[in-house]
C-alpha cells in the first residue's frame, strides 16, 4: 500500500486532504500537535514538527512515498523539512498558496509562470521565499519537490468572506442573521475564486507519488470567477436572511484597519481567475464539482446550524460598527462640502 505523511492534517483542506488520501487506499499518517481529531484511519504521530530529534524518533525506519506539509511557511520550515524527510521519501509537496502571485497583476488570469511578488503581504512574501530555496534544493541536491498553490479553499466549517476577525467568519454571518450592514471592499464587483476542500483534495491526492509532478508548480482551484455580492448573496441565502451590504474602497478600510492590507490589498481587492490546465493534465478526470453557490449556501447554513463553531467577535463586531458609522460620516460630510461648493 502507498504511504503518505501528512504535516497537519486537521484543517479544512489538510484534513480534507487526508480523508480523500484515506478513500484512495493510502496509508495515511498524520503528524501534527493538536488535540483535534484525525480522519478515523488515520495513524497520528503527536509531536511537533519543530522538535527535529522527537520526530526522528518517531519516524526512525520508516519511509513514504509522498510527504506534504501544510504548516510551513519561512524558509528555516523548508531547511527542516529538507534535512527531516529527504531521505524519507520520493516526493516532497509543499503547501504554498495563491496569494504569492504577482500584485498589482498585470493580467487577471493567472497560470503557473504568471510571476511571483507580493509587497503587501508577509504571509505571501513567506511563501515566495519558501519556494525559491525549494527550487534551489531541487536544482542542486535533487530535493523531491511538487509545489501546490491553492486559492481561497473552504468547507463545510469556513465560510468564504473577505475579511474577518480574529476568532474567525462566525461572527460576519451573525451580523447578516441580526439585520447589520456587512462591509465588502470595493464596489462588491471584483471576481474571485473559491474552491470546495473536497474538490481541492481530489486534485491533490492526484499529485500523491505522481513522478511527473515531481519538479513542478501547480495550481488547484475551481473555475469559476464569481462577484464578491454574490458570494454574500449565496452566504444570505444558506442563512435565509438578504445581507445588508455597505461598500467601502479596499485602500480606505486598509487606512481604517492596517491588518486588512495583506488580505486586501495582497489578495482579495483584484479579480482573479485560474488557468487549471496543468492540474487537469496532471490528476486526469479533476474537475470543481461543487459550485460557489452550492457550496457556500450549505457552509453557511451549517455553521448557523452548529452551535460549537458559532465563535464570537465582540472587537470585531464592535469595529465593524463604527467603521460604518464612520464610512457614512464621511460620506455626510463630502455632500455638505459639495453642497455649499454648488450654493
Amino acid at each position: 500500500m502507498k504511504k503518505v505523511l501528512i504535516v497537519g492534517g486537521t484543517g479544512v483542506i489538510s484534513g480534507a486532504v487526508a480523508r480523500r488520501a484515506l478513500e484512495e487506499n493510502w496509508e495515511t499518517t498524520l503528524l501534527h500537535r493538536t488535540a483535534s481529531p484525525a480522519p478515523e484511519g488515520a495513524e497520528t504521530l503527536p509531536a511537533d514538527v519543530n522538535d527535529a530529534d522527537g520526530v526522528k524518533r518517531l519516524l526512525a525506519g520508516r519511509r513514504f512515498d509522498a510527504v506534504a506539509d501544510f504548516v510551513a511557511f519561512r524558509p528555516q520550515d523548508i531547511l527542516r523539512d529538507a534535512a527531516l524527510f529527504a531521505d524519507r521519501t520520493d516526493q516532497y509537496l509543499f503547501v504554498s498558496s495563491a496569494s504569492a502571485y504577482q500584485k498589482p497583476m498585470n493580467c487577471f488570469r493567472i497560470t503557473e509562470s504568471t510571476p511571483l511578488r507580493n509587497p503587501f503581504w508577509d504571509y505571501a512574501r513567506g511563501k515566495i521565499a519558501c519556494e525559491t530555496l525549494l527550487a534551489e534544493l531541487y536544482r542542486k541536491d535533487g530535493f523531491p519537490v511538487t509545489v501546490v498553490r491553492p486559492s481561497h479553499t473552504y468547507g463545510p466549517t469556513h465560510v468564504p468572506v473577505a475579511f474577518h476577525g480574529e476568532k474567525g467568519c462566525w461572527q460576519v454571518l451573525k451580523r447578516i442573521l441580526d439585520g447589520k450592514p456587512v462591509i465588502v471592499h470595493g464596489d462588491g464587483l471584483s471576481l474571485w475564486t473559491v474552491t470546495w476542500n473536497e474538490d481541492f483534495a481530489r486534485g491533490f491526492v492526484g499529485l500523491l507519488g505522481n513522478p511527473a509532478a515531481v519538479g513542478e508548480t501547480v495550481h488547484i482551484t475551481s473555475d469559476e470567477s464569481v462577484t464578491w455580492n454574490q458570494i454574500y448573496g449565496w452566504i444570505g441565502k444558506g442563512l435565509g436572511k438578504t445581507p445588508q451590504l455597505v461598500h467601502i474602497a479596499s485602500d480606505t478600510l486598509c487606512a481604517m484597519r492596517p491588518s486588512l492590507t495583506g488580505p486586501l490589498l495582497g489578495d482579495k481587492a483584484y479579480s482573479v481567475s485560474f488557468d487549471n490546465a496543468k492540474i487537469k493534465r496532471l490528476a486526469p478526470g479533476f474537475a470543481a464539482r461543487v459550485s460557489a453557490a452550492e457550496g457556500i449556501a450549505r457552509a453557511a447554513a451549517h455553521l448557523a446550524e452548529t452551535p460549537s463553531l458559532q465563535v464570537p467577535d465582540g472587537k470585531f463586531d464592535a469595529w465593524c460598527d463604527r467603521a460604518v458609522r464612520d464610512y457614512f460620516s464621511i460620506l455626510a460630510g463630502k455632500r455638505e462640502e459639495t453642497s455649499q461648493k454648488q450654493s
